[in-house]
């Protein structure tokens, strides 16, 4: 009777220099000894990109952001426009941003940021008669529309943190609210998109507008500073606070991780086992807003057997028209039946109307997060069975 099991799976704490694969591998067959489980083919093992990249040791510190900054925007005055909202993910890289410039002009959307994260409410904008397409707030103005509302999850007023952070590097602070990137114009011609998944059109838009020296946060640390961490691909995106002073960035190894746990796992088991590097997932929280998806991706690095969309017939569907007329076994055969004999793709057709048109990795990946959690469980494996197997196996 079971279908889909997402099962977290306990492992050492990853060091520098650790062997990440083996270490997922060995975790697994010991989790599989102990509860009594076998490993089937299409299996899938996934492990978070944290702890790869920390076995990877893809650090670098603040002082490499700020000379990597000073290097690529003269050391002057860089608009930083649109960043998330966190302590986290952003707040150390602004602070390194701003070790190495003169001047930032910090421009953040309004109300939320991109992944959801709300400076103000909806209710306070609707009654504020600021239209946010167009209007450009200073910071006085903004305070005095909005006060000093706080994020209802972290208690942070990210506006005063994000400023005194910036001051406390010794840069000029100016704070500005605007959805459109043009704006940003009217302070500086040196900007850095530090948005994530909209980062290549605020780029277009800026450049288009007159931007000169037009930067993503793909494009700070996606090379070595000083022998540091980095990835070639994204950059910042991605990283996470280490310690108060270094980040760990987002792994440039991880396709090779996966490849290899597949590798192991054949070689052990005999089973062709799926593998994925995964970090945040998609799911948008209904009280604080916030939709994750702070990773430029889901999914860094997968096996081949993850490539794809589900092909699913809507089983509701077929109960409630094709087969309204059946009921108990003559209804479930029924609809075995027209599962086996389903096209290979059945995108556009009525009959996967509701079902989930998005990527494996994507789906999984957010399961995966969704197991693993981000704090105290200590599960950064997660092993997912069945997944593949419908109503008809």
């Amino acid at each position: 009777m079971a279908a889909t099991i997402s099962r977290g799976i306990k492992a050492p704490i990853i060091r520098e220099n650790d062997d990440i694969a083996e270490i997922v591998v060995d975790s697994v067959l010991k989790a599989a000894k102990e509860d009594g489980f076998e490993l089937q083919d299409r299996d899938v093992v996934a492990v978070t990109e944290a702890v790869v990249a920390r076995a990877a040791g893809n650090y670098a510190s603040t002082d490499d952001i700020a000379e990597d900054v000073k290097n690529k925007f003269g050391g002057e005055c860089v608009g930083v426009i649109f960043p998330i909202l966190s302590r986290n993910r952003f707040a150390i890289c602004l602070r390194g941003i701003a070790r190495g410039s003169k001047k930032v002009v910090l421009m953040l959307s309004y109300p939320s940021d991109e992944v959801g994260n709300h400076l103000i409410s909806l209710d306070a904008l609707d009654d504020s008669g600021i239209n946010p397409y167009s209007d450009v707030l200073s910071l006085e103005k903004y305070r005095q529309a909005f006060g000093y509302p706080k994020h209802p999850f972290t208690g942070m007023d990210y506006v005063e943190y994000y400023k005194n952070l910036i001051e406390e590097e010794g840069a000029e602070a100016e704070v500005v609210f605007s959805n459109r990137a043009e704006a940003i114009l009217n302070y500086t011609k040196n900007v850095l998109c530090c948005d994530i998944h909209t980062r290549e059109r605020t780029q277009r838009r800026v450049k288009a507008a007159g931007g000169e020296k037009v930067l993503t946060l793909c494009e700070i640390l996606n090379a070595p500073v000083n022998g540091s961490g980095y990835n070639a691909q994204y950059g910042l995106l991605g990283s996470n606070k280490a310690t108060e002073n270094t980040i760990k960035l987002f792994p440039d190894n991880a396709q090779e991780v996966a490849e290899k746990i597949q590798a192991l796992l054949i070689e052990k088991t005999g089973k062709k086992v799926e593998a994925m590097v995964y970090g945040d997932g998609a799911f948008k929280d209904p009280v604080g807003k916030i939709w994750e998806l702070a990773d430029p991706i889901v999914a860094p690095g997968y096996t081949d057997g993850l490539n794809g969309l589900p092909n699913e017939l809507k089983l509701k569907f077929l109960a409630d028209n094709d087969f309204a007329s059946l009921s108990g076994e003559a209804l479930a055969e029924a609809i075995r039946e027209r599962i086996k004999e389903k096209d290979a793709d059945l995108k556009g057709k009525m009959v996967s109307e509701g079902t989930t048109p998005r990527r494996l990795t994507d789906l999984i990946g957010s399961l995966c997060d969704l197991t693993s959690g981000s704090g105290d469980k200590g599960t950064p494996i997660v092993l997912v069975q069945n997944y593949f197997k419908n109503y008809a196996d």
